[in-house]
């Protein structure tokens, strides 16, 4: 399968400069220009471009391979996927749950809540800005979400959504028949082993058995799309957090 990739250099509403050194040739670059309003308006336009080129990438036969600065841009590639007729179960790859609601979250951060979003939890604001449908519960698998907060640890227990604490509960388990979505935020990685992080966890799998894990998933021949949430260049000053992060999902894009 041809993989378009996609690149949204933002982490939430802010330009990430740094993140735009990956681009090829043959990539596509989200560019818009964002209104000086409130961030979730200015984040909107973003989801809003996003899944349009999914959309398109899509009908043209081609995988999105979204790569952007935040997980929060999963809400423009769900988008993306539904005008495009399908109907996918996410496999969530995190150190944190994003399953904060403003009602759980200690810190009021918007990336720590995307999947809840995405689910139908919280506010749903930018999930409306871009004509979502939640996605079921049951077609979530959330795997390692090592590092939750208190009432996050709650919401995600009292949920239908499937928890796997082990990144490696993957290599056996009874996968849908379904489209797969694969998101990857990069720091579900342990730190010792990419550590350009916003927010490290310590544990988490080795690029290794991410890489045995992705091989499984690759050869379902059924991951229609994949989206990355991606390291913070600014701290990844010798380049090995990159180096690292793209070899693992090179292991889920090439196969």
């Amino acid at each position: 399968m041809k993989n378009q990739y996609i690149l949204t250099p933002f982490f939430l509403d802010e330009p990430l400069p740094g993140l735009g050194a990956l681009a090829g040739d043959d990539w596509l670059t989200i560019e818009a220009g964002l209104p000086a309003e409130d961030k979730q308006d200015r984040m909107s336009v973003l989801h809003k471009a996003l899944a349009n080129v999914v959309k398109e990438t899509l009908l043209k036969g081609a995988r999105p391979v979204s790569i952007a600065g935040d997980c929060v841009t999963t809400i423009g590639v769900l988008a993306g996927l539904q005008r495009a007729g399908i109907n996918p179960t996410l496999i969530w790859f995190d150190a944190h749950g994003d399953f904060n609601t403003w009602e759980t979250t200690p810190s009021g951060f918007l990336g720590g809540m995307p999947l809840a979003m995405l689910v139908g939890m919280g506010e749903q604001r930018m999930p409306q800005a871009v004509g979502l449908r939640n996605i079921p519960q049951d077609d979530v698998i959330l795997t390692d979400a090592r590092d939750l907060d208190p009432g996050e640890k709650l919401l995600v227990e009292g949920s239908n959504v499937h928890h796997l604490p082990l990144v490696d509960d993957l290599l056996d388990y009874s996968l849908p028949d379904d489209p797969l979505w694969v998101h990857f935020d990069t720091d579900v990685i342990d730190p010792q082993y990419a550590p350009a992080q916003n927010y490290p966890a310590p544990g988490g799998p080795d690029p290794a058995l991410m890489k045995r894990v992705f091989k499984r998933l690759q050869e379902t021949g059924r991951v229609v799309v994949i989206s990355l949430s991606s390291w913070n260049p600014e701290l990844d000053e010798d380049g090995g957090t990159r180096e690292v992060c793209m070899d693992v999902l090179g292991r889920l894009v090439e196969g």
